[in-house]
């Protein structure tokens, strides 16, 4: 029996003040197009982590390999997608908001680049099911010291989620987006220079017993504290006192207690404003 496959891929943002679009994306063995009992486990799975309340749109596209006629495949890839639309209506997903389910048919590879063409292959034979949620505003959250920004009238404790602090999964690189999210903080630590501040890295969906995620880079279950370290150093390059600044990863230990995927974040805590 082949190998039923499938994949979660985050986009865009995670939960945040942004529009956000998440993409789980469904693998099918060569000529199926009706899921597989396993395949909507793991949608089901995947549902199950996500703040449905916040979902405003669904689109699904279905997609075939490159071997086979053109007419074929644009059937069969609109088939799959059927089959995935079919399958999130049952599991509950209101069928006014999918407003688009279309075949893409097949997609193209160039064998001659491809190290591996089976699986490149494998790969387009798959459903893309792209979930776009409602903006987030972290103040509606109802969390206590929970900001979205430096205030003005800042006090000891305060916490403040950077939203467009994205990592990739896995990793504690930082991209251009968070460096510019950084860049605005810098502004605001050097407006107020008296603060100063603890900056807490934090991972979600990590097994209890393991307090810690994996940096895919380093290969050690040092994931948040990476992550932490590497926003520390960011600001001390952009000229904030390291003497302002002290960094700690927290793992899985701190949960929000709302939707776990907020739990992939880095806050910086005001630990103490100079009199």
């Amino acid at each position: 029996m082949k190998k039923v496959l499938f994949a979660l891929v985050f986009l865009s943002t995670f939960l945040g003040f942004s529009q956000e679009e998440t993409v789980h994306s469904i693998y099918f063995d060569t000529d199926v197009r009706e899921i597989k009992q396993l395949q909507s486990d793991a949608v089901v799975h995947f549902l199950s982590l996500i703040d449905t309340t916040r979902l405003e749109s669904v689109s699904i596209y279905g997609y075939c390999d490159d071997v086979g006629k053109v007419d074929y495949n644009y059937k069969l890839s609109q088939d799959r997608a059927n089959s995935v639309k079919n399958m999130l209506v049952k599991k509950g997903v209101k069928y006014k908001i999918i407003v688009k389910i279309e075949g893409k048919g097949k997609v193209m590879i160039d064998e001659d680049l491809e190290t591996n063409v089976p699986e490149a292959r494998s790969k387009n034979r798959r459903v893309d099911v792209v979930l776009n949620f409602k903006p987030l505003v972290i103040e509606e959250l109802n969390i206590p010291g929970l900001y979205s920004t430096i205030r003005k009238n800042a006090q000891e404790g305060d916490r403040v989620y950077l939203d467009k602090l994205l990592f990739d999964a896995g990793s504690s690189k930082l991209k251009e987006s968070a460096k510019k999210e950084l860049d605005k903080i810098t502004v605001l630590l050097k407006r107020y220079p008296k603060i100063h501040v603890e900056i807490q890295g934090h991972v979600c969906c990590t097994p209890t017993f393991h307090k810690e995620a994996i940096d895919k880079d380093t290969k050690k279950r040092e994931l948040s504290k990476n992550r932490a370290e590497r926003v520390y150093r960011y600001l001390m390059s952009r000229g904030i006192s390291k003497v302002r600044m002290t960094f700690k990863g927290y793992g899985n230990t701190q949960p929000l207690g709302k939707d776990v995927q907020l739990d992939r974040r880095v806050e910086l805590v005001i630990t103490k404003i100079d009199k």
